[in-house]
């Protein structure tokens, strides 16, 4: 049995939480025996709704050893990794305590707020000997996977363009706020737009150079829209932009649109469509389950086969951080290329 200590149970740990509470009733050998926020209103279900609909459900807290001190819970449990969903510019600190203690790590995304911190997870883990993930929850959807799928086999010829899009509402759910704070959060490029970052790199590899154009709306948040260019050797045209200002009733969205030589790849709505150029559209059948479920399952049974972490590798994910500073530093230079 795989023991797990959960660290934040904000909105998106909430989110992981009813994942490990859905696999124990499922038979799956993990159980969550403890978890540590520092807000201990959490433990009495307060919490502040978010833009999608995962973790707002009522919980039994009484089952799971309870903290409000890191450091307490990684001293007095004997824990096989941490699942780390703490606000971004803690990701690196927490990460490597656990590294150094000898538990292996699931952190969620970004990986963090810079390169140089991302090479400091890897080193820690590499020195302790233990497996580092990061939750980069799309290379893990169905039908992101299926995108893959096609991207790597040819099977509609080459990429010959792409445009990937997330926005909503503005994040208002933050403990203390930190969502909104450029310090802590990096903005929506690091914190939403990230998703799509990481993406194209995973899809794509990393582009020979990017032009993004941003805008800051909320006073201390960062960039709150944006508009990125990514360029590459055989010219394919991919773009992808966010906004995190989309307020009113306009809830949520994440969509892509990838055009192949031979057919085009569109997922909005939460419907995915396959438009070959010579026969009839159709919706693949796939996996129905979501992305945050398959991606602890997958690092669950890397520990307990002692298998690589291959499809979201420290590495990897550590690229996708250097392509999102890029921007960041395009946008800061008004959209300056930027050589990677």
């Amino acid at each position: 049995m795989v023991k797990v200590g959960l660290i934040g149970i904000g909105f998106m740990g909430r989110g992981h939480l009813d994942n490990y509470i859905r696999l124990e009733a499922e038979g799956f050998p993990v159980k969550l025996v403890a978890i540590c926020d520092i807000d201990k209103d959490k433990f009495e279900n307060k919490f502040l709704p978010g833009n999608i609909d995962v973790g707002n459900k009522k919980y039994d807290f009484s089952k799971y050893n309870l903290y409000t001190d890191i450091d307490e819970m990684l001293e007095k449990e004997e824990l096989d990794y941490v699942d780390i969903t703490l606000p971004t510019y803690l990701h690196a600190e927490v990460a490597i305590k656990a590294l150094n203690k000898g538990i292996h790590v699931l952190c969620e995304k970004p990986m963090a707020l810079t390169v140089d911190e991302c090479k400091a997870m890897i080193e820690a883990a590499e020195r302790n000997n233990k497996k580092l993930m990061i939750a980069q929850c799309l290379r893990f959807w169905p039908e992101y996977e299926y995108l893959k799928e096609c991207v790597e086999t040819n099977r509609f010829g080459k990429v010959v363009a792409g445009y990937f899009f997330r926005g909503g509402g503005t994040p208002k759910w933050s403990y203390q706020n930190w969502l909104l704070q450029k310090e802590k959060s990096g903005g929506a490029i690091l914190d939403q737009h990230i998703h799509d970052v990481d993406m194209i790199n995973w899809l794509f590899g990393t582009p020979k150079a990017v032009s993004t154009i941003a805008k800051n709306v909320i006073p201390g948040s960062g960039y709150d829209i944006v508009s990125t260019r990514y360029i590459y050797e055989d010219g394919k045209v991919i773009t992808a932009e966010d906004d995190w200002v989309l307020n009113g009733e306009y809830g949520f969205s994440m969509l892509y649109r990838v055009n192949f030589e031979k057919g085009n790849v569109i997922y909005e709505k939460g419907i995915l469509k396959v438009n070959p150029n010579d026969s009839k559209s159709f919706t693949p059948d796939l996996p129905k389950e979501n992305g945050y479920y398959r991606e602890i399952k997958y690092f669950i049974n890397a520990l307990i086969n002692d298998t690589p972490i291959e499809v979201a590798s420290p590495y990897s994910t550590m690229e996708t951080i250097r392509i999102a500073r890029a921007e960041i530093e395009s946008a800061d230079n008004g959209g300056k290329f930027i050589e990677l």
